[in-house]
């Protein structure tokens, strides 16, 4: 019986802590990811030269080539474990289970034969108008996380946070575009839930489950290219830049209070041929560890190779784990695809994979 018990004991010290279903603020800081960023690890505040700019480094907006105007720019994304869920069946029938995946009762129903697994979605919106050194827009970003945990209680549990609200940035240059800095403000109204409920509770998800507020969120960024061979840049983006709390609670309280961090980046651009770049990033999310996460973890390389600015091919590592990417661009369209991961478990370093799939179409003129 001792030794049962030893055993015992040995496996359950041998198991990684997971986190409960968070959204790895640490290493994805941005209100709004960028598919083409994941593909790269998330190492993005010396690239951006586009809308992006005003979630990963307004100082961004300084190189942004021509004026955009996306009426539509949609990103999807879903978790291995959410495609092992939703796939299984016809393949016109991907899209609605996709939808359904939304659903906290739909989304357990599909879950009872994969208890273990997490299925996480998401869905970003960001039609915006974008020139150079200014971009106006309006934000949505829904994500979901669900799991039926396969231990001696059996519970499902869920997790959801939605944002929307205005955006604007604004952005100046010095020293011929050497130097530049940028803000941007979000008016960001979030709710946030995440309940537990056992094996034979009905789902039951009221107004008063979930947390709401708003809050000004400011983010402030400077860059600087040396004007030598290979563009050697750093950059430096302070997250949460006034430090506002959200006000305006109702139904469970206010959400929790976004962080203040400060992003570091420093990359090179070699010119590769007549038609081709490489850019080389390494960046370090939360160098004040406001969030007290392995530095391991937070910190992020990518790299993306271009031709003609047409075609991209991108590679990356954040969060301990690897990610890949393609992006096809034209004047009134882009398409990116990407895969990433994040580290579910609580305090280690890549112990538990969550493998993630994503989609992005930005049409407009």
């Amino acid at each position: 019986m001792n030794k049962i018990l030893f055993l015992s004991s040995i496996l359950l010290v041998a198991q990684p802590a997971l986190a409960k279903l968070d959204f790895e603020d640490h290493a994805f800081p941005e209100l709004v990811t960028s598919a083409r960023a994941l593909a790269m690890g998330n190492a993005y505040i010396n690239k951006v030269d586009d809308s992006w700019s005003a979630f990963y480094n307004p100082a961004g907006l300084g190189t942004v080539r021509k004026p955009q105007f996306h009426i539509a720019n949609i990103h999807l994304e879903a978790s291995s474990g959410l495609l092992d869920v939703i796939g299984n069946g016809p393949a016109y029938e991907i899209p609605q289970n996709y939808i359904d995946s939304f659903d906290p009762e739909d989304m357990r129903s599909k879950l009872v034969k994969n208890q273990g697994e997490l299925a996480h979605s998401r869905i970003n919106l960001f039609p915006n108008i974008t020139v150079r050194g200014l971009t106006l827009g309006y934000m949505y970003s829904q994500r979901d996380r669900a799991i039926i945990n396969d231990d001696a209680a059996n519970n499902y549990e869920i997790a959801e946070r939605k944002d929307q609200g205005p955006v604007m940035a604004l952005n100046a240059s010095f020293f011929g575009g050497i130097f530049k800095l940028g803000a941007s403000a979000v008016y960001l109204m979030r709710k946030d839930l995440y309940k537990s409920f056992g094996p034979t509770d009905p789902i039951d998800v009221s107004s008063n489950d979930f947390k709401n507020g708003k809050s000004l969120q400011v983010t402030a960024g400077a860059r600087l290219t040396l004007p030598w061979d290979f563009l050697p840049t750093v950059s430096a983006v302070l997250r949460n830049a006034t430090d506002n709390d959200f006000e305006g609670a109702s139904g469970g309280g206010l959400p929790d209070a976004i962080k203040q961090t400060i992003d570091v980046g420093v990359s090179i651009t070699p010119q590769i041929g007549k038609i081709s770049r490489l850019h080389l990033e390494a960046n370090l999310k939360d160098l004040n560890d406001a969030y007290d996460t392995d530095y391991k973890r937070r910190l992020a390389a990518g790299a993306e190779l271009d031709f003609n600015r047409r075609l991209f091919v991108r590679v990356g590592w954040g969060d301990g784990w690897g990610s890949a990417g393609l992006g096809v661009r034209a004047r009134t369209f882009i398409l990116d695809m990407t895969t990433y991961a994040v580290d579910r478990s609580l305090d280690g370093f890549r112990e538990e994979e969550d493998r993630r799939w994503v989609l992005s179409l930005a049409s407009g003129f």
